[in-house]
């Protein structure tokens, strides 16, 4: 995969920083090629107007941040828009949809718009109805209140199956767009943002648009069904949603996770019944959500609707299955991730013979070992630590210092400080047994 210059320093910085980089990821990723076919298939489904449904499962460092991310990558280059969720007992609690609805739109993001892509998708759609008109000859584009008139008509047909539900979408896009047309910025900003779902939206802002109180539960789900509206008037394909680390729900209050769970079987339900035509609704969890007394089997029928047969051999998994599971890295799959970064790294530098001379492969291997040695042995946990502490401990200082050999001058140390939770209790685990698990 050919990188430019700008591309591969963001895979270098964000792996210097422990974290996964937001794009290029197919630059680097292994493992998961068995999954490709069977996903393409599925994006292509939703493009031609249906709806998609997938959960991955898999331990902690097993990769389903990663795994998600490339998915969404994939889907940005189809064109999709994309958004990340990560559920939360606090900040995002999944029984609050309109919570998760003022996530989403926060997250959301385009190819050409990384980040912030709302406003460009609305303004996105009411550039293409205002196309559809010219394009029916009968107003010139001179003709500004004509033309804003019988825009704000098609709007009105265009979400006709959705403004019976939630009739406030629809007032507050025409308020959006007449703020913008006559140069009221504040105005715009301010029903923008009310569209968007977030809170403490001014009271002139309100009475402007003819909107009251703010989006609710119920409301949420209609405005996601008016946003895909938007994305295939738009000429998009549709939104991949992404809900992270639901197994949360594990750690909250009994009633709290009961709601939680009837969300996410609403929310599954509805995707099955055609609500959300343009949708593909990704979920990512451990197998103690999914299989355990405190996660889904507690809700019978979200189990039943999730249920997939793991007792074969993990090669035999069915990608297209409505459940997947992520078998984690193993010592050979972390080596390869290794020189595979090494590789990009060593593009980007003027000193590239040296990087692959002093980082070979026999290095990068034995690296893999220590760190994963460090880490209690449990290879799972040891992807982030092992690439930050290969490109800011080794290949900086390779490319910086010439008489800089890693084998002769660098020590492995980690501390406790720069790990995660799951990263700590592994290290400090001294048995497989004694490892402790978040419920």
């Amino acid at each position: 995969m050919s990188l430019s210059p700008r591309r591969r320093q963001e895979i270098v910085d964000a792996l210097r920083r422990g974290t996964v980089p937001q794009r290029s990821l197919d630059a680097f990723a292994v493992g998961l090629d068995r999954f490709a076919p069977a996903l393409e298939e599925e994006l292509a489904s939703v493009q031609a107007g249906s709806a998609a449904f997938k959960a991955v499962r898999g331990e902690y460092g097993s990769g389903k941040t990663f795994f998600s991310r490339w998915l969404q990558e994939r889907a940005r280059q189809k064109g999709f828009a994309t958004t990340e969720v990560q559920v939360s007992e606090t900040e995002t609690p999944l029984h609050r949809l309109e919570t998760v609805y003022r996530r989403l739109v926060e997250r959301l993001a385009t190819e050409d718009t990384p980040v912030g892509a709302f406003r460009s998708i609305v303004d996105g759609w009411f550039f293409a109805l205002e196309q559809d008109v010219l394009g029916e000859g009968q107003i010139a584009e001179q003709d500004g209140a004509a033309l804003l008139a019988r825009t704000d008509a098609l709007m009105e047909q265009r979400l006709a199956a959705i403004t019976s539900s939630a009739p406030a979408l629809a007032s507050a896009l025409r308020a959006y767009r007449r703020a913008s047309s006559e140069g009221q910025t504040a105005l715009a900003e301010g029903v923008l943002a009310w569209l968007a779902g977030q809170p403490n939206v001014g009271a002139e802002v309100k009475r402007f648009g003819g909107l009251k109180g703010e989006i609710d539960h119920f409301g949420a789900l209609s405005f996601l069904q008016g946003l895909l509206v938007m994305l295939r008037d738009s000429g998009r394909p549709g939104l991949l949603l992404v809900l992270d680390e639901v197994e949360t729900l594990q750690r909250v209050r009994g009633d709290v996770r009961d709601k939680g769970l009837n969300a996410l079987r609403q929310l599954i339900d509805e995707v099955d019944g055609g609500r959300f035509p343009g949708l593909y609704l990704l979920i990512t969890g451990t197998p103690a959500f999914f299989d355990g007394p405190q996660g889904v089997q507690r809700a019978p029928a979200l189990a039943s609707r999730l249920q997939t047969d793991f007792n074969t051999e993990p090669r035999f998994d069915n990608p297209r299955a409505v459940q997947v599971r992520l078998p984690g890295f193993n010592l050979a799959l972390l080596a390869d991730v290794g020189r595979r970064i090494r590789d990009i790294f060593a593009e980007g530098s003027p000193n590239a013979g040296r990087v692959r001379e002093c980082a070979d492969d026999s290095y990068i291997e034995k690296l893999a070992q220590a760190v994963t040695g460090e880490l209690g042995g449990r290879v799972g946990v040891a992807p982030r630590v092992f690439l930050k502490k290969l490109v800011a401990d080794v290949l900086d200082r390779i490319d910086q210092f010439a008489d800089f050999d890693p084998r002769q001058h660098y020590a492995l140390t980690i501390t406790d400080g720069e790990l995660t939770p799951a990263e700590r209790s592994a290290r400090a685990a001294k048995d497989p047994d004694d490892i402790e698990l978040e419920p």
